[in-house]
């Protein structure tokens, strides 16, 4: 199918009374395992890699994010589900515009400015920009804490206030919003339920769709009601990445001495077909929850 844009899925998804999932990808074999899923439970779907990640200043091997822009046109327009292409949380404008300018149909800006007011202004330039080449764009008001060190640091999470997300809605034009609700990023065990009061005081005063980021920590319960409240899309990437690094380690622990059995052969002993079956059952596990199934 033609890559489809990112509003158009998440629209229909609204329209319709569920959600539709960005399974994060950082490499072939996770978006094969994306797509796969997909397919399998003929679900639309968000395909797309992180921006913070691929353009930190710390990475070892500088990213060619046109590469990762075409790798994801190409398997969108060779799947038999609809596929949208975000590019992800990025607080590197320059990269924020080659996403635009590369082909992905949605972006993130994340933390441009600690400064509200020209954070404000900034995500305004890059909406009128994005909107001018058919990109829609999301951004996040409030603030997610990070569970990756086991505990929540006090004062980390900053709730979405209903007026201020309004008011910036307003002000930079944005597809969607990201809310802050109790989700939680890189949450690397448990769950937490969604603060639905809050969510439910936002949509009395925001009309646009609403993403979850953090859905590896949202209970089920929680984001089916979520989604009656205007949640259309939600973001998915560390419990994907566990599934994936247990695969790995599984594989592994067999021996073989044969290194093109181990990459590239394609069959049990490979570590890249072990990648690809750990994502695709990962998202097989949370995509029903989500109700997009059938819908693609």
């Amino acid at each position: 199918m033609p890559l489809r844009p990112a509003m158009e899925l998440i629209e229909r998804a609204r329209a319709g009374g569920y959600a539709v999932g960005y399974f994060e990808s950082w490499n072939l074999e996770s978006l094969q395992g994306v797509i796969d899923a997909a397919e399998e439970s003929r679900s639309p779907i968000l395909i797309g890699f992180n921006g913070e990640f691929l353009s930190h200043t710390g990475r070892l091997a500088k990213e060619r994010i046109e590469w990762y822009a075409a790798l994801g046109r190409a398997a969108a327009e060779t799947a038999r589900v609809p596929c949208g292409l975000i590019f992800n949380e990025c607080s590197n404008e320059a990269w924020i515009r080659a996403a635009i300018d590369a082909g992905f149909s949605q972006v993130m800006p994340d933390g441009l400015d600690p400064n509200p007011l020209e954070f404000c202004r900034r995500v305004a330039e890059l909406a009128t920009l994005a909107h001018a080449q058919g990109v829609s764009i999301e951004a996040e008001v409030g603030h997610l804490p990070t569970g990756a060190a086991g505990v929540l640091q006090e004062g980390e999470q900053i709730l979405t206030d209903p007026v201020e997300a309004a008011q910036f809605v307003q002000a930079t034009g944005i597809d969607v919003l990201a809310v802050s609700i109790g989700n939680i990023h890189i949450l690397l065990n448990g769950q937490q339920p969604l603060n639905l009061d809050r969510l439910a005081a936002i949509r009395a005063r925001v009309e646009i769709p609403f993403d979850l980021h953090g859905g590896t920590g949202i209970p089920a319960a929680s984001l089916r009601d979520a989604i009656q409240l205007g949640v259309a899309k939600v973001c998915y990437g560390t419990y994907v990445k566990q599934r994936y690094l247990d695969a790995l380690r599984c594989s592994l622990a067999m021996t073989v001495a044969n290194p093109h059995q181990r990459l590239g052969y394609g069959e049990r002993e490979d570590l890249m077909v072990a990648g690809r079956l750990a994502v695709k059952a990962a998202v097989l596990e949370r995509i029903g929850d989500l109700g997009c199934c059938g819908k693609g």
